[in-house]
């Protein structure tokens, strides 16, 4: 009995231990801070032009929603490679000493909407939109500042990445 009791204990102990173990810390999207890019974006060549406006972008009263607030702007691209084929959209914001975090992440379907780019396909030198690109608080206190850096990634027909990125201020202070 003491045998096999002493076996179970034995055998128990690795599995604990294995339990206990801490879980591996998410990926940081900015390891490295001698860098200004999010990892994801280094060493992908730029093929895109994507630019804001009004930039910088300062939040005004909300008519539809009394006591809240909107910041109004426009996020625009261009192909500047030929025909790609859009793989991800997505943003990293900056908000806090911390830097780059990452923030959201678009589908090529939801690109398609957003931009009004039918299919994700990016014609050379055709300019696509996304009109209300606004961001939106409930209230004064939830006004903040920070940047944003807008990225597409697209690749060519023969599966060549190429990048385009697009720097947005966001101020905390109505003007």
């Amino acid at each position: 009995m003491k045998t096999l009791l002493l076996l179970a204990f034995l055998l128990a102990v690795p599995v604990v231990r294995l339990l206990a173990q801490p879980s591996a810390a998410p990926v940081s999207a900015w390891p490295d801070h001698s860098r200004v890019l999010p990892a994801k974006l280094r060493q992908v060549p730029v093929g895109l032009t994507l630019w804001h406006t009004p930039n910088p972008v300062f939040p005004e009263p909300n008519p539809e929603q009394p006591g809240g607030y909107v910041w109004k702007h426009s996020t625009l691209l261009r192909s500047e490679v030929g025909e790609l084929e859009v793989v991800e959209c997505g943003s990293f914001i900056w908000y806090s000493a911390e830097g780059w975090k990452a923030n959201m992440k678009e589908t090529p379907a939801e690109f398609a909407e957003l931009f009004r780019c039918p299919d994700a396909r990016l014609r050379a030198g055709q300019t696509y939109t996304f009109e209300k690109n606004y961001r939106f608080a409930d209230s004064a206190q939830q006004l903040y500042g920070g940047d944003a850096l807008w990225y597409i990634l697209a690749k060519d027909k023969n599966g060549k990445l190429y990048k385009g990125t697009g720097l947005i201020e966001t101020e905390s202070t109505p003007r």
